[in-house]
């Protein structure tokens, strides 16, 4: 069996201060380096997504362009390739990272199923090379690119378990409503502690 931790979206635009800032997201990026730190061993794998979207266009409707962001299918301008808010949160050690995934080049993309490696791989393919049949999901934000996240593994047959001490979400009621939609379709909640 191999494992994965799948880091998703620890970016200074979904952090506290960002275009899209979610409370609590720089604890969760200083709490998912110290859970590594503390569990060396715990992963063959550790792969981390970035929203990578385009500055140029609206990213096939996911910006906002004519309207106020509606922050259900339109969004303010965030995560733009190569801007300091694409960037990984510094509380993240990202020398504990050994594969990185962009997604939403140019179109919407919530789930790390949606991307593509540095590489240039699709993530889903390049999970069956690593063969990874377990993945514990951490991250931002618990309500949209985690719950993605985290439900496309089920589909994809593997065993998950989201940290719940690890993820913020955007809101409370819909961050929990989340949880319980992934233990629902089979997953697991727990705490990393």
């Amino acid at each position: 069996m191999t494992r994965a931790l799948l880091i998703i979206d620890v970016q200074n635009d979904f952090t506290e201060g960002g275009a899209l800032g979610v409370e609590g997201g720089a604890a969760v990026a200083q709490g998912i380096t110290a859970h590594l730190e503390a569990n060396p061993d715990r992963y063959d794998v550790v792969i981390a997504s970035r929203d990578w979207h385009n500055g140029d266009d609206d990213n096939g409707g996911h910006f906002a362009a004519d309207a106020e962001p509606d922050y259900v299918d339109t969004w303010p301008r965030h995560c733009v390739a190569g801007t300091p808010g694409a960037e990984y949160h510094p509380a993240l050690d990202t020398s504990l990272v050994d594969v990185h995934v962009r997604k939403g080049q140019g179109v919407p993309a919530y789930s790390i199923f949606e991307g593509t490696t540095d590489e240039g791989a699709a993530f889903s393919e390049e999970l069956d090379r690593l063969g990874v049949t377990e993945v514990e999901v951490v991250g931002i934000a618990t309500d949209y690119c985690v719950r993605a996240s985290a439900l496309d593994a089920i589909a994809a047959g593997r065993a998950v378990t989201v940290l719940s001490d690890l993820v913020a979400a955007v809101d409370p009621v819909t961050g929990a409503q989340a949880l319980v939609e992934v233990e629902a379709a089979g997953g697991k909640v727990r705490s990393a502690r």
